[in-house]
């Protein structure tokens, strides 16, 4: 279970994140929702440890997380995504993935040469995303919503039991959309936990166990797709905005 308790972050006299719980059942995918400048994405990358908290802890089943550095969290199995596709565009497909490691893109392979577990791991990934045909093309040839595809693909080759999402289906056509989400779900069904923040909410409300709605740095509520979407306060601030 990943477990947020009382994270507040502070940038100068903003605060981003205001005293802000939640926690994240094992098996279970849940959304993080709000309207831009609510504070998810910040507590994403506070997850993830892109930013230090000021305040508040941050669990890992009973292992404390908010104190790592972002490798050894990731090293724990916690993997993320990033909204703009961090690739390589002269490399292939397969290249690319071989470069991710548990502790995120690794430039170093470039010069030592990716191992042959790396490329074997690299094709377990495409088959599952079914885009073996593709495993030779320059990543430059690649459509965006196929780049978002190789994200998530990037993430998965550390085997992480925990998914942080930023936002998979944003750019992304009705067709790939479809296969992100058939993906998402496999993985839910395989037991690993995910964590997404999107701002489609048809896909929020068709997949999620949970949803947790922040607003102005701070969660206003929190429950399942039902619970939130009748929520008075949620459809103020947000789902009518």
């Amino acid at each position: 279970m990943l477990s947020i308790k009382n994270v507040t972050k502070r940038f100068g006299g903003i605060v981003a994140v205001n005293d802000s719980s939640f926690h994240v059942e094992n098996s279970t995918i849940c959304s993080l929702i709000g309207p831009n400048g609510a504070g998810k994405s910040t507590l994403f990358n506070c997850i993830s440890r892109v930013y230090p908290i000021d305040e508040g802890e941050i669990y890992l089943e009973n292992t404390r997380i908010d104190t790592m550095p972002a490798h050894k969290i990731a090293t724990l199995g916690v993997g993320r995504s990033f909204q703009l596709t961090r690739v390589l565009d002269e490399l292939s497909v397969t290249e690319n993935l071989s470069l991710h490691t548990a502790a995120g893109f690794d430039f170093h392979l470039l010069k030592s040469g990716v191992t042959k577990e790396d490329r074997a791991r690299a094709e377990q990934i495409m088959e599952f995303l079914n885009i073996t045909h593709i495993r030779d093309l320059p990543m430059k040839e690649l459509s965006y919503g196929q780049k978002k595809l190789l994200d998530l693909g990037s993430v998965l080759m550390s085997d992480p039991g925990v998914i942080l999402l930023d936002e998979p289906a944003a750019g992304v056509n009705p067709r790939l959309l479809e296969t992100i989400l058939d993906r998402i779900l496999v993985l839910k069904k395989q037991g690993k936990t995910i964590l997404l923040v999107e701002h489609n909410m048809d896909l929020v409300m068709g997949i999620s166990d949970k949803v947790v709605v922040m607003a102005a740095g701070s969660i206003i509520a929190s429950g399942t797709p039902d619970e939130v979407q009748s929520d008075k306060q949620v459809l103020e601030v947000y789902l009518t905005g």
